[in-house]
């Protein structure tokens, strides 16, 4: 499915928006002439897992080079909206750090990025990239869109201590065994599995689940189509969702609920089960993590996997190079470099507790959830995360197509139907 950004429509959207609203951070979101000032666009700086860590880097890399100043412009959600903008003004920033999802998957082809595969391979950094992740970065014309550098697992928490007062013996890895296990928790006041149905938590786990009976190859040509209804394993994955749901395997009201709340619910003991990403069970409590296990989420009679299914990817963060970037080039590859070696991608695991898509040995001692989500290895399935095969202008349609299917007494069709609407536009 063609992209609906062309070089022109990304940057009339940039004008829309310059004109729609005025954007706070515009004003410094800009490249400085001075080569000696490398402009950072990150959403790392405030509160997102990492940013310490990566703010004592900036401190490092400018004391191990003087002469070179790195100065950060931090955004959060919209920082993809805010750089298309000052692109749109020839004033972007020179370094991006973003992951590869909805907007940003259309940037290198239209030119708002550089394609970065040659200087992986100028600057001999290629062996430092987990194979994987260069297959996820790269485009369909082979280009590399930035240099990859977080990762994350994306496992189910399980509470024991939760599960056990309910009289449940460990964490289900089967459909029914899930939904007894659900009627137990309910009846001593817990809530079995908490989920972002308003947000890209339950879009992910939606997602998941539909996979249950589509291979890998299978749930990648879904989600480019959005073909919902034409595929016989789509249509058994949301009858199966839609009989989880029913059966009260999710927690109360799940279609309002967001990722805090989530978050809130699970490390609060309130909730007995979430499908965490690395960063979520960063922050897990020490208290709750004492008592809890990662695993997959169980399997359904006739599931294509033969384990239950974790989420995995390694398109979190990368190195983007703008146009403005690229004239200068020698203080960007300085700043890669240095981000790439050893001891600050071990800092990162450490301190962090953030999964990486490069070569570490490092583990997670002070983060004992990530640590264990690095271990589960073979005894899980990856399903797959659709990401970089949706389409960009269905992205947001599709979270609240995802709220509808998390809504109780929503049938398997209108599931269908609100899923396949969010792919009309495209």
């Amino acid at each position: 499915m063609r992209s609906p950004l062309s070089r022109r429509g990304l940057f009339a959207a940039g004008a829309g928006l310059a004109t729609a609203a005025a954007v706070p951070t515009l004003g410094g979101c800009s490249s400085d002439a001075d080569p000696g000032t490398l402009v950072v666009h990150t959403q790392l700086g405030t509160t997102a897992p990492g940013s310490p860590t990566y703010l004592a880097a900036c401190r490092l890399f400018e004391k191990e080079h003087p002469g070179l100043r790195i100065k950060n412009l931090v955004n959060g959600d919209d920082l993809a909206q805010v750089y298309e903008t000052s692109r749109l003004a020839r004033k972007e920033p020179d370094v991006v750090m973003v992951n590869l999802y909805d907007k940003t998957l259309a940037w290198t082809g239209v030119g708002a990025t550089v394609d970065v595969r040659e200087h992986l391979d100028d600057w001999g950094l290629r062996e430092r990239v987990l194979p994987q992740a260069l297959r996820a970065w790269t485009d369909g014309e082979g280009r590399l869109r930035a240099f990859p550098y977080f990762a994350t697992n994306w496992p189910v928490a399980y509470n024991t201590a939760l599960l056990e007062r309910a009289g449940v013996d460990g964490p289900p890895r089967t459909g029914d065994a899930l939904i007894g296990a659900a009627r137990r928790l309910r009846a001593k006041g817990i809530a079995p599995v908490t989920v972002g149905g308003n947000d890209w938590t339950g879009q992910k786990l939606l997602a998941q689940v539909i996979q249950t009976f589509l291979s890998a190859g299978e749930a990648e040509h879904l989600y480019r189509t959005g073909d919902f209804s034409g595929s016989r394993g789509a249509r058994r994955g949301i009858e199966y969702f839609v009989h989880l749901r029913e059966a009260g395997v999710f927690a109360d009201k799940a279609q309002g609920l967001t990722s805090d709340t989530m978050t809130t619910q699970f490390n609060t003991g309130r909730a007995a089960i979430q499908s965490a990403m690395s960063s979520a069970l960063a922050k897990v409590p020490a208290r709750i993590a004492a008592h809890t296990e990662v695993g997959g989420w169980p399997l359904a009679p006739g599931a294509a996997h033969k384990l239950p299914t974790i989420l995995r990817t390694y398109t979190l963060i990368g190195l983007w190079i703008s146009p403005n970037g690229r004239k200068k080039l020698d203080a960007v590859e300085k700043f890669v470099r240095f981000l790439y070696r050893d001891d600050i991608v071990s800092r990162f695991v450490t301190e962090s507790g953030r999964d990486m898509a490069l070569r570490t040995t490092t583990t997670s001692r002070d983060f004992p959830l990530v640590a264990a989500a690095q271990r589960l290895g073979d005894s899980v399935s990856q399903a797959v995360v659709p990401d970089v095969y949706v389409p960009p202008v269905a992205n947001q349609p599709l979270i609240t197509a995802t709220s509808t299917a998390f809504t109780r007494g929503t049938s398997a069709a209108a599931v269908r139907r609100a899923l396949e609407a969010a792919y009309r536009s495209a």
